[in-house]
Order: C-alpha cells, then sequence, then structure tokens
C-alpha cells in the first residue's frame, strides 16, 4: 500500500457520501495505491451511516469508531496505527480543498517531508484576511516557519513524520511547525479552494485565547525543548534583578534618609520578586537536568544523505615489530563453565 488516506471526523463534518466521492477521485488522480481510513472521533451516527452505505456499495476503507471525542490529534495517531502505506495524507471530513489538489500533495513530497496545503486564491473578507494575516506573522516569528494556511488539514507527508512526531491535544494545528523542529523539510503547496468550504459560524473569545495558548505551547517546544535553562533561567534573572534593585533602593532609603519600611507595600513586593526569579531559574535547571538524563533517547534531527568516497586510498598499515621473547608463562583462556 503506497497511499494512506486519514479523515478524522469531528463536530464540523460535510456529507460523508459526497465527500469520499471527491476524495476518492483525487486519490483516483495520483495513479497510486490507497487506502481510505475514517476516524470518527465519537458516536456520530449520520457519518456512520453514510459509511455503511458507501460499504453497501462495495466501497473498502477502514472505520476506527471512538466512544467519545478525544481530539483531532488523537484521531491521527489512532489513524496512523492502521495505515500502512509510505505516504500519509490527512484530510478533513468536511469540504476544504478540491481533488485535484490531493495530486499536488502527494507530488510534491519529492523534495520534501511534509507538504503543506495552502487555499490560494483564498476566499473571505478584509477582516478574515487581516486575522489570518496577524497570527501567521507572529507564528512567522516566534518560530522561523513562515506559512500562510494552518488552519487548512490538507497534508501530505512521509510516514517517519507521524512516527517521530507525538500530537496530542490541539497540536495538529501545529503539525508542520513540530516537523519542521524535528528536522524534516517542510514546503507549502498552493492547492485550489473548494467552493463549499464556508464556516459560517462565528469564533468565540475563549477560542482566540486558546490559540494564543497553543501558539505559546509551540513557541516553548520549537526554541526551548532542549535548552530549558534559557527560557525559565531569562524569566528567573529579569524577575530577580527587578526585585534586587527595588530591594536595594529601599534598604538605601531606609539607611540614608531614615525612611520606615513598615508601611511599604513594595518592600513586600519587592521580597516576592527575588524569591520568584530564584524558584524559576531552579525550574530551569532541574529541566537541564532532566534534558542531560535523556540526551541519548532524544533527536532533533534527520539524516537526508550519507556520502561515501569508495575510491579513496586505503589507509597504509604499518608492520608491527615482533615481540621480544620472555619468560612468561602463557595464560590458560579455558572456557569459563
Amino acid at each position: 500500500m503506497n497511499l494512506s488516506i486519514i479523515v478524522p471526523v469531528g463536530s464540523r463534518r460535510s456529507d460523508i457520501v459526497e465527500l469520499y466521492a471527491e476524495y476518492k477521485r483525487g486519490a483516483d488522480a495520483t495513479g497510486r495505491s490507497y487506502e481510505f481510513i475514517f476516524v470518527l472521533d465519537g458516536p456520530y451516527r449520520d457519518t456512520a451511516a453514510g459509511l455503511a452505505k458507501l460499504r453497501e456499495r462495495g466501497e473498502k476503507f477502514v472505520v476506527v469508531g471512538l466512544t467519545r471525542s478525544s481530539g483531532e490529534a488523537t484521531a491521527l495517531m489512532i489513524g496512523l496505527e492502521q495505515a500502512r502505506g509510505e505516504i500519509i495524507l490527512t484530510l478533513p471530513a468536511y469540504f476544504q480543498i478540491e481533488p485535484v489538489g490531493i495530486a499536488t500533495l502527494v507530488n510534491a513530497l519529492g523534495p520534501c517531508d511534509v507538504a503543506v496545503a495552502r487555499r490560494w486564491p483564498r476566499a473571505g473578507g478584509a477582516l478574515e484576511r487581516l486575522r489570518r494575516g496577524i497570527f501567521h506573522s507572529f507564528l512567522a516569528r516566534v518560530t522561523g516557519l513562515k506559512l500562510h494556511d494552518l488552519g487548512c488539514s490538507a497534508r501530505a507527508m512521509k510516514r517517519a513524520v507521524l512516527e517521530e512526531i507525538t500530537l496530542y491535544g490541539d497540536q495538529h494545528r501545529f503539525l508542520p511547525l513540530l516537523a519542521f523542529r524535528q528536522g524534516f523539510r517542510v514546503s507549502e503547496i498552493d492547492v485550489p479552494q473548494s467552493p463549499r468550504d464556508r464556516y459560517t459560524g462565528g469564533y468565540r473569545i475563549r477560542e482566540y485565547a486558546h490559540r494564543f495558548l497553543d501558539i505559546f505551547t509551540v513557541f516553548f517546544l520549537v526554541r526551548f525543548t532542549k535548552k530549558p535553562l534559557r527560557f525559565f533561567g531569562m524569566l528567573g534573572v529579569s524577575t530577580f534583578l527587578i526585585g534586587a534593585v527595588l530591594l536595594t533602593y529601599m534598604v538605601i532609603d531606609r539607611i540614608f534618609f531614615e525612611v520606615g519600611l513598615s508601611n511599604r507595600p513594595a518592600l513586600l513586593l519587592s521580597s516576592l520578586l527575588v524569591v520568584l526569579g530564584l524558584q524559576l531559574f531552579a525550574i530551569g535547571l532541574l529541566g537541564e537536568l532532566i534534558i542531560f538524563t535523556h540526551a541519548k533517547g532524544l533527536k532533533d534531527y534527520q539524516v537526508d544523505e550519507i556520502f561515501e568516497f569508495p575510491d579513496a586510498p586505503a589507509p597504509t598499515l604499518t608492520a608491527t615489530p615482533p615481540l621480544e621473547k620472555s619468560n612468561s608463562r602463557p595464560v590458560d583462556l579455558a572456557p569459563i563453565e
């Protein structure tokens, strides 16, 4: 099996019969053997009924049903356990890209390990474009990888990518960034957007807060996974210095200008900042000890190619002079029973 297509089915979903027909047409255009794996992230009876109709028509695919919703990241990892292909293609359970984009993504895997779809030309108003631009610009600044459409779930990748990356929570959105951190080559490919890709629901303030925290998580994972002291040490030293300067100022004020300290809340604040700074620095040191202990099992690189030079001259071997005779008795090296 050359291509495994994983479709996690969540709360946002389209008619599975129509969607499967489009995805199958796109998969046929790749010219590869393929399999479909649907992961139902919860008891979605309408989707299960649609898949049952497809099975009655003779369609072959794998369906994995979960008893409760565990998130798209978990659904992708469960789909990987069932996949047999060397190329993994993840597609959303709703219309997002045109079927022709499937072959474009798969064929782009020659020079790269992960091909991320960018819906282009992209529909949407000026406010939506501004929101997307701010989000991706900020993400590019903190991670070093510039992408334009992380919201698109259509991605093709080599199997090794998902085997070396563990997804949890809502990290499926940042899969290209995590792959980039792991040393894989990531490319963004323009594919046509589906005319039925319309999300009429609004985003609550809580969703924006969640995305901000997700960005902070990815920022820490990309920059400081193997260097926790740089993050916590920087915060700890800054906090400690602020508290120390305030504390020194008040001590000087008390000694030389006889200003009382008992009624000054700043004394408590500066003391807390000093203690907090020391604690943050200690957390960084503890993280460094953990990383050092498990350093042999960590890997954040990928070998691209190994060059061998068979025409290189063989090393010159110098003859070892014979040992002088001695009166020592040879040691009996009989095997130990």
